[in-house]
């Protein structure tokens, strides 16, 4: 940090096990990701490249290349993993992973239907080739998964192998785990976080207030994901109570004051 301010909460150090940001790209620029990384980059723990873009993303291979510079772990979106799915290549997607070097996968069924034994032995495999984040909850909004279900598919995933579960949310952050207004759906995630570990999980909160809530229920530490690379620093800032929204949060409790 650039100065010393007492009462910050701890955050902790990269490589971080808890506490990660996760950053969806959406497309940016070789350029750009330069410029993003050179003032976010002690704060960024992984990079997702949302949905299919990185089927359509020119200079794909110097784009990775950048985000390892910074010893950055990249990978691609999870509708990328059920589009080669739906087209009966697993083993393509396989080979694709180990061409570009992307030892991160993401295993979801949000846009497509997987039998939940089927999604766990997709774990299972590709836990054996790199780190498997598997995804929980639909992008349909309109289908609804019940609390146990919930705990039931995250815990049977994280014994397949997989080393965090996402909560769904969309990029937009207006399904799954969230209303369609984005309010958070919080009787869910409270019951999810009575079985599952919340260094676990990681939330998809691409929105402030969903970014607020779940560092006042659960700390500086907390995992939250599809943040945008223009908000990794103002994140950064609500972590440590240096923004309003957190600013008396971690007053007298920091430090073990």
């Amino acid at each position: 940090m650039n100065f010393n301010l007492t009462q910050i909460p701890e955050r902790n150090l990269k490589p971080r096990i808890s506490g990660l940001t996760m950053v969806m790209d959406k497309g940016l620029s070789t350029e750009e990701a330069r410029n993003f990384l050179s003032v976010s980059h002690p704060h960024v723990d992984i990079v997702k490249l949302g949905f299919g873009t990185s089927f359509v993303t020119p200079n794909l291979r110097e784009k990775l290349e950048i985000y390892r510079s910074y010893d950055i772990p990249v990978y691609f979106g999870g509708t990328l993993f059920e589009a080669f799915l739906i087209r009966n290549q697993f083993a393509d997607y396989i080979e694709v992973c180990r061409d570009f070097g992307v030892e991160y996968v993401e295993v979801s069924d949000g846009s497509i239907t997987i039998p939940h034994a089927e999604k766990c032995g997709y774990i299972e495999k590709l836990a054996k080739i790199g780190k498997v984040l598997s995804e929980v909850g639909s992008k349909d909004a309109t289908h609804i998964i019940p609390p146990y279900k919930w705990i039931e598919l995250m815990s049977a995933e994280l014994k397949a192998g997989s080393s965090y579960v996402i909560a769904e949310a969309r990029e937009a952050g207006n399904v799954g785990i969230y209303r369609g207004s984005g309010e958070v759906r919080e009787g869910l995630v409270q019951e999810i976080l009575t079985q599952i570990p919340g260094e676990k999980i990681i939330w998809e909160a691409p929105q402030k207030a969903q970014q607020l809530y779940f560092i006042e229920l659960l700390g500086a530490n907390v995992n939250l994901g599809n943040i945008a690379p223009t908000e990794v620093l103002p994140l950064e800032t609500m972590r440590l109570g240096l923004r309003g929204d957190t600013f008396h949060l971690f007053l007298d409790k920091a430090n073990g004051k």
